[in-house]
Order: structure tokens, then sequence, then C-alpha cells
């Protein structure tokens, strides 16, 4: 593979689709608080939730996402305040599902190269994640950012990778969808970073991936 010795990929947004992930959650909330009737305003109430979780996105506590969707949309049933972190961290994970399509190419790059996942965000809430698509069983090294105090883009989390795998950075690839704690992060660490970018983004910034794709099944392109 052109000299590569391992591949580290991100998980949110990368490996796993958070927001089919999202809309599950929506449901899941839909339901539970609200009945199971129809609501009239339903769209509306999905374009919020997902503004809320946006503004929140990269932050533990969810407690606001919540608040705010139901000040605007009063539920029948209202959790309360100091159960609304428990309920996220218990039942988000379990609205992701992972595609085979990704599996079948993590394992074919695994084939000739090692692999790795460089993630930020809580501990718990992460490995969730990891458990419930079978990822845990796809890699070779899992670095979350709270379980090791570091959160990407700082170099030093790469680095670590790095030193796990006992891989140089020039022969080392990074996949991420955020051209910033992605792609910043690894070309700080002298990592050459892919961007994925299915939705074909204008890249906003002054930094340069080494390469950009639309889809994980590009990446096979680097296999001789």
């Amino acid at each position: 593979m052109r000299g590569y010795k391992a591949i580290l990929f991100d998980l949110d947004d990368t490996l796993l689709n958070r927001n089919e992930a999202v809309d599950n959650m929506f449901l899941l909330i839909l339901e539970k608080f609200y009945g199971d009737d129809n609501h009239l305003a339903q769209n509306e109430m999905l374009r919020k939730f997902k503004e809320y979780d946006s503004r929140s996105y990269g932050y533990g506590d969810k407690t606001i996402v919540f608040e705010s969707l139901f000040d605007e949309f009063p539920p029948k049933y209202r959790i309360p305040r100091n159960e609304i972190q428990d309920f996220w961290n218990h039942y988000f994970p379990q609205c992701f599902s992972i595609n085979q399509k990704t599996i079948h190419i993590v394992k074919r790059i695994k084939e000739h190269v090692k692999v790795g996942i460089i993630t930020n965000g809580t501990t718990q809430r992460q490995k969730a994640k990891i458990m419930t698509t079978h990822l845990n069983n796809c890699f070779d090294i899992i670095i979350i950012s709270e379980e090791v105090g570091l959160s990407k883009p700082d170099k030093r989390i790469f680095e670590l990778a790095l030193n796990k795998l006992h891989v140089q950075p020039e022969t080392t690839l990074f996949v991420g969808d955020d051209i910033e704690k992605d792609i910043g992060g690894c070309q700080n660490a002298n990592i050459k970073g892919i961007w994925f970018n299915p939705h074909k983004d204008k890249n906003e910034t002054e930094i340069k991936p080494y390469a950009e794709i639309d889809s994980l099944d590009r990446l096979l392109n680097y296999f001789p």
C-alpha cells in the first residue's frame, strides 16, 4: 500500500453516520415523551432538535438539547432534568448502526496495514457506539479522548496512536470528516490527512488535505 504501515480513522461522521443516529434518537424521544400519535409539528421538531444538537456537538452534557426542545414543544411527559444525561448516554449509542460496506472496506485494508480509531468524546458513549456496531473487532487500537486526556486537534493524541502501533508518521494516513480537528490535527503530527467529505462541502480553511474522498471505498485505490 504505497509503503504505508497504518491507517487511522475518525469515528463519528466517518465510520459511523451520526446524522442517522440523531434521527433515530429523535424518534425515540417522540415515542417516549410525546406519545405514539404523529405530532403535527414533527418535521419542525426534528429540524430544531438537530439544530440544538449541532450547537452542543463536542460537549458531553446534552441536557440543553432536551430542555430546548421541551421548552419549545411541550411534551406529554417531561423527563426530570437530572435524568436527561443518563437517558442520552444509555439510548444514543443504541441509535447507531454500521454500514456493512464500511466493515468490508476496513477488513480489506487491515489485510495490508494496521488500523486504528481516534475519536473525541466521552469514554462511556464512544465505547458503547463501538460495541453496538461491533467495530471493536475490526481495529488494532481505539483511542478515546476522554480516556487518554487528549483530544483532536492536539497532535499528541495522534502521536499516542503512532506509538501504540509502532509506526512512523510518514507511513501513516488519517481519515476524518472534520477539516480542522481531523486533518489539521493529524498534519500537525506529520501524518497525511485524507478528508472524508461525502457532502462535498467547500473547504473554507487554509488547511490542505493530502487527499479528499466522498466515499470510503476510495481508500481501496491506495492499494497497489
